[in-house]
């Protein structure tokens, strides 16, 4: 019978030293990479909380709205159609302003524009605007023009070689900003955008996405870099973003292709050799932002490469100061 006691006795001990190092082990639990979903769904949330949400009266004449940093928005409420048919009464609009590369980071809306070669290359921005009208959940068009004012102490000062752009958002949820031809806003301006002042005055014909922008200008020698993600993340479930040392608030460049070997690259080789900047990693970690934020000087034909112990996990306000803290 002692010997029996004995033998359970011991068998309790090596379940309790068994289930010790399990516990310890949990402490040390290996981080799970996001879901597509998952990492889509952080964004959403960001460019939801980012916009704006306007009533209006279609029918009525012009609707002058104010966005919440002081953007005048003009729209001509007698030109507005649903499936082609006039509309009058209630509408909604749907407003979106960004101005810092922080910002432009959680929404996913960095600011590459395509040149004429069909190369993507880094723009200054002079704000990011999105705009939608709806009535019932049915979005609306216009027959007119849609105006803009926005203060130029919002973009870093006036700057007479913006121009405007048009955002489309890609297959693969990417937006790609193509310039406005000259006359865009049927005047002869440049594509729409007009500085004097304190202010741009901005004018388009469509709802959707907009931007104020020119192309960043270097002469240095150009080159490709590749980045290498930490195991188990790829182009589904995280991102890779530059941030321009010197560029302020107004610039921010993506890594928006993906090799066969698995490594993040801007293959059109526009990125100048000795460019001070830093790479950017983020991705969603259980309702949040995990990231790290690299400070390097390009190399030619350089790979840089992520480890999860470097990175950090924050809010979405977190990540946002830790971008825009870039300079």
């Amino acid at each position: 019978m002692n010997t029996n006691f004995k033998k359970i006795g011991l068998l309790f001990l090596a379940l309790a030293t068994f289930a010790s190092c399990d516990d310890s082990n949990s402490e040390d639990e290996k981080i799970i990479p996001p879901s597509a979903s998952e990492f889509a769904a952080v964004r959403d949330e960001a460019l939801a909380g980012k916009t704006q949400h306007f009533t209006a009266t279609a029918g009525a004449g012009a609707i002058t709205l104010t966005s919440a940093k002081g953007v005048k928005i003009t729209i001509n409420g007698n030109c507005l159609t649903k499936a082609g048919n006039a509309v009058t009464g209630a509408i909604n609009i749907d407003f979106v302003e960004l101005f810092d590369k922080g910002n432009m980071l959680v929404t996913n809306k960095p600011t590459m524009g395509l040149m004429a070669d069909g190369k993507k290359n880094l723009l200054i921005s002079g704000g990011e605007f999105f705009i939608k009208a709806t009535q019932g959940g049915v979005d609306l068009a216009t027959s007119c023009s849609i105006n803009l004012v926005v203060p130029t102490n919002l973009t870093g000062g006036l700057d007479n070689a913006m121009t405007l752009w048009f955002g489309n958002i890609d297959e693969d949820d990417n937006l790609v900003w193509r310039e406005a031809k000259d006359g865009a806003d049927g005047t002869g301006g440049k594509g729409g955008v007009q500085g004097e002042g304190n202010n741009y005055y901005v004018t388009f014909g469509n709802f959707g996405w907009t931007n104020v922008d020119k192309f960043y200008s270097d002469p240095r020698p150009k080159t490709t870099i590749l980045v290498d993600a930490p195991e188990g993340y790829d182009n589904n479930n995280c991102a890779i973003y530059l941030s321009y040392d010197g560029e302020g608030q107004n610039a921010l460049a993506k890594l928006d292709t993906y090799t066969a070997a698995g490594l993040f690259s801007e293959h059109y080789g526009q990125i100048p050799v000795g460019l001070a900047c830093h790479i950017i990693f983020a991705t969603e970690d259980n309702g949040q932002w995990r990231y790290a934020i690299k400070g390097v000087t390009i190399a030619a034909n350089q790979t840089y490469s992520f480890t999860l112990a470097e990175t950090t996990v924050g809010s979405e306000a977190q990540l946002v100061a830790a971008i825009n803290a870039i300079q």
